[in-house]
């Protein structure tokens, strides 16, 4: 019984990790749709390499400064012949799982720096953000490193909550995010001389459509599976990230006046915000949450693009940045149990958790992409630009058939 169980985890959390590597398609299709064609081939490339570069440093640096743990043994010891490897190899299905969160910062990014961004210098970000920036904050927060959750708890009663990465994975990409916007500046063409913002439509909606359905579909392995096991495994935290995503479509309907783009990313919206307190909300709670998520990535997108000039081309700021913000406060507040939730959460925690979480974020954005701007540039030329991503870098187009008929 105890080896079928050890297989059934093994097979639970593996099939978690697979759910949220899809949702790399996810991101890539989503980028597809929403920037110009001459960019597309740049979007699927820079999320499938940023994947790949996360994937090493996660293995040989990232994942021994969050929890400690290398993997310089035996295969044999891996499989769990070692103290601190579980049975039948899950503790490496578990990093595998981690991993995916890890490259979901670089891929969370790719969406506001696309179409003038340089394509060596964000895999050498990547390298940074992955290998060291990400990993040291979700060590603090999941693995109670450097003793701030233990603070939280003598002081507030309880430590910060952010069960599935409200904070520690989506807040976290989208103020790095917003580092890098701000560093990059907007791209040519966005705004006139007058500083009055210059519309560019997505080249692709059923794209962008299909990105943020496979981004859906995944988050519940996302969620759920961030239980790691099957004993652990909570209906509950399924039915708020359902009703956390619908609040997130409804509100983004109205509030975004029907627009499209704004109903598949309310999607989105919902499920980022949800993910802190996905295990001790109730559903109403859930629904209220992400309804409050996707307004607020409607009005938030606005803001930043017409009024504060901010060329974040996805949205990943507000969607990521202030959503998850959002979310890691909004589990004080609806998962006590004077709200239906299970309790055990404390308010003050979650903001000064989150708080936390978006100051280093930016800060660790500003440093990473302001050394690497004075080192090497962030952007592509203005040549380059008008040409796109796409010829420029990879010197092939997303429809090469039909540049050869030209």
């Amino acid at each position: 019984m105890s080896q079928n169980s050890v297989g059934g985890d093994v097979f639970f959390v593996l099939l978690g990790a697979i759910l949220v590597f899809a949702m790399h398609g996810g991101f890539a299709f989503l980028e597809v749709g929403t920037v110009r064609q001459k960019n597309q081939v740049n979007a699927l490339v820079k999320i499938l390499v940023d994947f790949a570069i996360s994937t090493v440093v996660y293995f040989f640096f990232g994942y021994a400064i969050a929890y400690g743990t290398t993997f310089f043994v035996s295969a044999a010891a891996l499989s769990g012949g070692a103290e601190g490897f579980a049975p039948q190899g899950l503790s490496l299905v578990k990093f595998f799982f981690l991993t995916t969160f890890a490259a979901a910062i670089p891929a969370i990014i790719s969406g506001g720096i696309a179409e003038r961004m340089k394509f060596i210098p964000q895999c050498m970000a990547t390298v940074a953000l992955v290998g060291v920036a990400y990993p040291f904050f979700e060590g603090i927060v999941w693995n109670g490193n450097f003793g701030f959750q233990a603070w939280l708890e003598a002081s507030f009663g309880a430590p910060f909550r952010d069960f599935a990465g409200s904070v520690v994975v989506h807040a976290l990409g989208g103020w790095i995010a917003l580092a890098a916007v701000l560093l990059l500046g907007a791209r040519r063409g966005r705004y006139d001389r007058s500083g009055r913002p210059v519309g560019i439509p997505p080249s692709s909606l059923p794209w962008l459509a299909l990105g943020s359905w496979m981004l859906c579909v995944g988050w519940f392995g996302f969620n759920v599976m961030t239980a790691g096991s099957l004993e652990a495994a909570s209906g509950l935290v399924a039915i708020n990230s359902l009703m956390a995503m619908v609040g997130g479509i409804l509100a983004a309907l109205v509030v975004g006046r029907n627009d499209p783009g704004f109903v598949h990313n309310g999607a989105l919206a919902g499920l980022v915000a949800v993910c802190a307190g996905s295990d001790i909300m109730h559903p109403i709670g859930a629904l209220v949450v992400g309804g409050i998520a996707g307004a607020l990535f409607v009005r938030g997108f606005e803001i930043c693009q017409n009024k504060l000039k901010i060329d974040d081309v996805l949205g990943v700021w507000p969607l990521h940045g202030l959503c998850g913000a959002w979310g890691g406060i909004a589990a004080g507040i609806f998962g006590t149990e004077a709200l239906g939730g299970l309790g055990g959460v404390s308010l003050i925690s979650q903001i000064i958790g989150t708080v936390s979480g978006a100051a280093y974020a930016a800060l660790a954005g500003f440093v990473v992409y302001g050394v690497l701007k004075s080192a090497v540039g962030l952007r592509l030329s203005p040549e380059e630009e008008h040409m796109g991503a796409d010829l420029a870098i990879h010197k092939i187009s997303a429809n090469p058939e039909s540049d050869l008929l030209r």
